[in-house]
């Protein structure tokens, strides 16, 4: 008789949870290394002890799983998206793809190579208008976010769902932990994600190994909860700081970041930092820091409004910085 063998253990994966405090003894799958070809679990008792951990058995049955649908954002992708839609795992029930106006055949090169693919066409611009888009088209229990440049693996899906299906809530990749790694990272966005990286785990507590990447996952049911104000790349880093503001079960898996087949990245260093660093000092209240930080920026709005030149309109009480906020009404079944 045949084994059926999961495939979020095909390799050596090492997970980094980030509130391993909040995680019951029973779902603490902390990290799993192969040894000779057989995997070893790590968990930890609640003194801090390490003991055994047996994976689950893998599901046989297509019913019993959770429902996936991938959402990928694309403008003018007509030379790397069929190698993305080509390596799609059978783990996805849903393809999404969220046109941001493209000019090229990146719609008739997708629906190509995959007919069942469902088209959401983007009235706004940038990333996060995208994926508010696709989020609200999605029908299925779990949501994975990829780009469409080929930076990215879908292979590595069944790593993110097997972790939402074992008690985690939100689930990113990292570049920089054991397993991860980046062939397109320039020395400059390492640094700067890097001391990104430093400012949130000082700020919130946290253990991040990695902030500045697309790759991530959850559960549908926690949409509401998942700040998509923002319009650009910083996008990526808002999703990550509203999962853990609202106390859901965070982890990093490893993944490994490809360069880009054909064409040019639309991430701009400097002008993307910047964003990328107010939100996340927008969204720190906590604490005597947050308090400093909110008390700091209130000074400077307050200043930018008297320097504002005569007859400008300015909203009183708003937020110089703020995005428009957004708002979801979903029924979720």
């Amino acid at each position: 008789m045949s084994t059926q063998h999961d495939p979020a253990i095909d390799v050596a994966t090492t997970v980094h949870a980030s509130r391993p405090r909040e995680v019951p003894q029973t779902q603490a799958a902390h990290e799993s290394r192969s040894h000779s070809g057989d995997t070893t679990y790590r968990a930890y008792n609640s003194n801090g002890s390490h003991r055994p951990f047996k994976e689950r058995p893998a599901r046989t049955d297509r019913k019993s799983r959770p429902s996936v649908a991938l959402v990928i954002p694309a403008k003018n992708e007509a030379a790397n998206i069929s190698w993305v839609l080509e390596q799609i795992p059978s783990c996805v029930d849903e393809v999404i793809l969220v046109d941001g106006h493209s000019t090229d055949a990146t719609l008739v090169t997708a629906c190509s190579c995959r007919p069942d693919v469902h088209v959401v066409h983007q009235q706004g611009t940038g990333k996060g208008d995208a994926l508010r888009v696709g989020f609200l088209a999605a029908e299925a229990d779990i949501v994975v976010m990829i780009d469409a440049d080929c930076s990215m693996s879908p292979q590595e899906i069944p790593h993110y769902v097997h972790f939402l299906s074992d008690g985690y809530d939100f689930v990113k990749g990292s570049r920089f932990m054991a397993g991860g790694g980046s062939h397109d990272i320039t020395r400059l966005r390492r640094l700067g994600n890097r001391a990104f990286v430093y400012l949130v785990n000082a700020l919130y507590e946290e253990q991040l190994t990695d902030l500045c990447y697309g790759f991530c996952a959850f559960h549908r049911r926690y949409l509401p909860f998942l700040d998509l104000s923002s319009s650009g790349f910083e996008v990526e880093t808002q999703l990550t700081l509203s999962a853990m503001r609202a106390g859901l079960r965070l982890a990093e898996v490893p993944s490994l970041e490809m360069p880009r087949r054909h064409g040019r990245s639309n991430l701009r260093t400097f002008p993307d930092g910047v964003r990328v660093l107010r939100a996340i000092l927008r969204g720190h209240r906590r604490g005597v820091s947050g308090h400093a930080i909110q008390g700091l920026r209130t000074l400077v709005r307050g200043t930018v409004r008297r320097g504002r030149a005569p007859g400008h309109p300015i909203s009183v009480g708003a937020d110089a910085d703020a995005e428009p906020s957004v708002s979801f009404d979903m029924s979720l079944s």
